[in-house]
């Protein structure tokens, strides 16, 4: 399935969200939705996926989104987990035997980032004989002595480990999904390697991508025969780097000692023909298994099917200067408005460019996993291409509080764009509040814990963690490789009697790491009979966006006060690594650790956490963790900090050197069970069943279709009676804090206007607002018709005074429930009551707990329909932050069948075309069942 590609660069997009109506949508005005089609059951959607593939694909070349473009999908009922997870390449310790390989017998497997050791039965550890007890080693140096030499001190280490959790993957139960084909496409901003182009052979190098272990992880999973699902991984090339052959190009005559003869270089400006493109998918294919589906994101594509890159960098910048420092609470300076301008275009036509992959391998009945922050248009825009898709979305850094998240110009497309998904999923509970506090501040949609109704639709809101891939560490870390540093390390006495405290971090501004060499020099200064007999060593690895040489040399200051203030000769307190160094070694100093630090501003998993409490199986010692982390709630038992506080982390630090051993034990052992039960294969299986499960569960939310533009355009074009029905808020202007702010702007009443003066059409707008109001705004187009008050009064085309509708009806009700309303509104402040002539509201948009008056509406609703909806012939409606109680027979549905009815009967009376729009359930009621002579009309 082919989808075509633009051949230039898409046009510029405003990055400020413009006026916009829903009228937009009708450039050459539009044309009905069928009433029989507005809602669909599960079996009409069920044989749709089947039947209609290719529905939404013939349409014209994408194009970055005006405002509201991404609020119109249809909807049915870099790096992701890396910028959060720590990078995976490690730094080195000098006194490290950098060049130490496993033994014989010991085999590795390099994929992605992560590497595993396959041992040989001959090698792997034994497994105790039932009854057998071994102490607990306290310390590595327990574990060596007596050992007469390094190589009986590996043969000890190696043997004195119990047997490697091997903890059972969850079974995979067949989703019983209408139309589900049992394949998953993964989507991620990049692939597990860094590219590399040589140009003079024209040939690729795959080189281990760093970062994302843990999602990297889970994509191998997937790709196994461990799992059940057929998978494929879709992700970006990453920036293509040029290398050239120091044989081919000669080096300069005078070498410098600092000359390298083989250098990556950046490309600026890189083309690729259609068959290094297909060379480069054939090998990165051969490399991950034949499960990746590469992204070109080109800027310009030649008649010969060229492909040309130029500054490929820029595909990163809106997501690491504009979201990723915001999401991790850390605002960038604004740049210069175009500059803003043009990263937010190619950031979205990045997610076009994806969404074409995508299409190009989808098939009807697959499940789209998308990851992270950098596609967060995708999901919407490739609901918008195939409506009934299933598409789950998982955020892996945090999710900022409503009011840091308003900041953001494009905010509202950032929120349409991820309630595309079935379902959204988040590292911790706080982020999914803070997500649904988003959509109902912002979007103004009335959502719950558990999800939000979007569009005709759920879009169900999930908490699971990610996890790692616990038997590959432990097989890893209690390798005869990792041993044997451990050996060299523990038999050269480095660090001998003295407790390592170590900390491992991307060298960015989120992760706190002058806060935590700040707090371990207050601990020796609380504490100096600790000085001299604890260490900390700080691995940092220079990967993180937003991180200045002002930081950087902050860093360094930190240390070298502690060191100046505490150290002395032979003592060193902190030990800072800023070089890359192997994971073997990484896993020895986990090993050999007494206490790990994670005390990060902010993140949304921290894989160091967690890889230490698996490294720590044998001695169990234990972490401190910062509160702000998104691991830190699944680790009850942990130290949680506050990174701003220096005295309690000082404190902290304290009472985790001085543990006790049993209660080390004791909080161990319920964060391994942690560590090992939500593994990354469990956390991968998570994901999807749970995306089945709320698929299934919402079968009965009923979908409302897109309108294909052509179809719409033909159908308006032969119709010679034809009638659009406008709601107002919402509809025919954006839902706003202040109602009398809900203004129509001048393109909207244009374009109300030309639709009016044509003599074939009939417009009318139908609202819950008052004569007043709707006059004020509209009066002064005399073909348009009016409904004000849900259809209390009517103003038709061309008269001049309104029609009451409810002359007869018993009022005596409405103080009542103004009583009832006053009571409610005095206990929530911000709300008021609006008194219409037929029609009482209570609104609570504004109102200061926004939460508590949504429990009051609830409770208010229910206490009006148990008592005066049983005496009085009225009905209590829930709207959008507002609760209305009205008379029965007054709804926009009487209206509408008053208006069509009044055309007459017959084939050459009753309109051939109608127009219904509007934005929440009280508009459901203009499409009144009985009326036949509408079951005829298709749109």
């Amino acid at each position: 399935m082919q989808v075509e590609t633009p051949p230039h660069p898409l046009p510029p997009t405003e990055v400020l969200l413009p006026d916009f109506s829903v009228l937009d949508l009708l450039p050459t005005l539009p044309i009905h939705v069928n009433p029989n089609h507005l809602h669909r059951s599960a079996a009409n959607r069920a044989a749709s996926r089947q039947q209609e593939p290719l529905l939404h694909l013939a349409r014209p070349a994408m194009m970055p989104p005006a405002e509201g473009d991404l609020t119109q999908a249809p909807r049915r009922s870099s790096t992701a987990a890396s910028q959060d997870s720590d990078d995976t390449s490690f730094p080195s310790l000098d006194n490290v035997d950098a060049t130490s390989t496993p033994s014989d017998g010991v085999t590795a497997a390099q994929n992605g980032s992560t590497l595993t050791l396959a041992t040989s039965p001959k090698l792997s550890t034994p497994t105790p004989s039932p009854g057998a007890s071994r102490p607990r080693a306290s310390s590595v140096s327990d574990m060596a002595s007596g050992a007469q030499s390094p190589q009986q001190l590996v043969r000890r280490l190696s043997l004195s480990a119990e047997a490697a959790v091997d903890a059972p993957l969850p079974s995979i139960p067949t989703p019983e999904l209408p139309g589900f084909s049992g394949n998953v496409i993964s989507v991620n901003f990049c692939i597990p390697y860094k590219v590399e182009y040589d140009i003079d052979v024209e040939d690729f190098n795959l080189l281990p991508q760093k970062g994302t272990s843990a999602l990297f992880d889970s994509f191998s999973y997937l790709s196994s025969t461990e799992s059940e699902w057929s998978h494929k991984l879709i992700a970006w090339t990453g920036e293509i780097e040029e290398v050239w052959d120091p044989k081919i190009h000669d080096a300069p005559k005078e070498v410098s000692p600092f000359y390298a003869p083989y250098r990556p270089k950046e490309v600026h400006s890189l083309k690729l023909s259609a068959q290094a493109r297909n060379d480069f998918t054939q090998q990165v294919k051969r490399k991950y298994g034949g499960h990746i589906q590469p992204v070109w994101l080109h800027d310009e594509i030649t008649a010969d099917d060229t492909h040309l890159f130029r500054e490929q960098e820029k595909w990163r910048r809106y997501g690491e200067h504009e979201l990723f420092g915001l999401f991790h609470y850390k605002r960038n300076d604004t740049s210069h408005p175009e500059v803003r301008k043009q990263a937010w275009r190619n950031y979205h036509r990045m997610n076009e460019l994806f969404a074409q992959t995508i299409m190009e391998v989808y098939r009807p009945g697959d499940v789209v996993m998308i990851h992270d922050y950098q596609l967060l248009l995708l999901p919407a825009i490739l609901r918008r291409l195939m409506p009934n898709m299933y598409i789950g979305f998982f955020l892996h850094i945090p999710f900022p509080s409503s009011e840091y998240f308003r900041t953001l110009p494009t905010r509202e497309l950032l929120l349409h764009g991820m309630l595309g998904a079935d379902t959204v999923g988040f590292q911790t509970k706080s982020y999914a509040a803070h997500f649904k506090y988003s959509c109902e501040r912002i979007l103004s949609l009335q959502a719950s814990d558990q999800g939000v109704e979007y569009r005709g639709a759920y879009t169900a809101f999930e908490v699971f963690p990610i996890g790692l891939d616990a038997r590959g560490i432990l097989s890893h870390a209690f390798s005869v490789s990792v041993s044997t540093i451990i050996a060299g390390l523990e038999y050269d006495k480095v660090h001998t009697g003295r407790k390592v405290i170590m900390g491992r971090d991307r060298l960015d501004s989120a992760r706190g790491i002058m806060q935590k060499i700040e707090a371990f020099g207050r601990f020796l200064d609380r504490h100096p009979e600790m000085v001299g007999k604890v260490v900390m060593v700080q691995i940092t690895s220079p990967l993180g966006p937003g991180l200045s040489d002002l930081q950087r040399d902050s860093i360094d200051g930190i240390t070298a006060k502690v060191n100046a203030d505490y150290g002395h000769l032979g003592y060193l307190p902190v030990t800072h690594h800023a070089k890359p160094l192997r994971k073997d070694q990484y896993l020895a100093l986990l090993r050999l650790a007494d206490l790990a630090m994670a005390t990060s501003l902010r993140d949304g998993m921290n894989t160091t956490a967690l890889e230490y409490i698996l490294c720590q199986r044998d001695r169990k010692n234990p972490v401190i963790i910062s509160e702000f982390s998104g691991t830190a709630d699944s680790l009850d038992k942990a130290f949680k900090v506050n990174p701003w506080n220096i005295n309690d982390m000082a404190d902290k630090i304290y009472q985790a050197v001085t543990m006790d051993e049993d209660t080390k034990a004791a909080h161990h052992k319920e964060h391994f069970d942690f560590a090992t039960s939500n593994s990354v294969q469990a956390w991968t299986t998570k994901c999807i069943t749970r995306l089945m499960a709320n698929l299934i569960s919402n079968e009965r939310s009923q979908d409302t279709p897109g309108l294909d533009p052509n179809k719409l355009l033909h159908q308006y074009s032969i119709a010679q009676r034809r009638l659009f029905l406008f709601d107002y808020d919402g509809t025919l202007t954006p839902i706003v804090r202040d109602p009398a702010a809900a203004l129509p702007s001048p393109r909207t009443i244009h374009t109300i206007q030309t639709l009016a003066s044509n003599p074939r059409n009939a417009v009318w707008i139908i609202s819950g607002r008052d004569q007043t109001f709707l006059a004020a705004q509209f009066g002064h187009l005399p073909a348009l018709g009016l409904s004000a008050e849900h259809g209390a009064f009517l103003r038709a085309p061309h008269a001049a005074a309104w029609e009451d509708m409810t002359e007869q009806l018993d009022m005596t009700w409405q103080q009542k429930v103004t009583d009832v309303f006053a009571a409610v509104s005095a206990t929530s402040r911000g709300s008021y009551i609006e008194r219409k002539k037929i029609a009482v509201t209570w609104h609570y948009r504004r109102a200061e707990e926004p939460e508590e008056a949504k429990k009051l509406a609830k409770a208010c609703r229910k206490q009006l329909e148990d008592t005066l909806a049983r005496q009085y012939e009225i009905e209590v409606m829930a709207g959008k932050a507002n609760l209305e109680v009205r008379p029965q027979c007054v709804n926009k549905g009487e209206i509408v069948k008053r208006v069509v009815l009044a055309y007459g009967d017959g084939k050459d009376k009753a309109p051939d075309f109608i127009l219904c729009l509007g934005d929440d359930s009280t508009d459901e009621g203009q499409i009144p069942s009985p009326l036949p002579r509408l079951s005829p009309w298709q749109c």
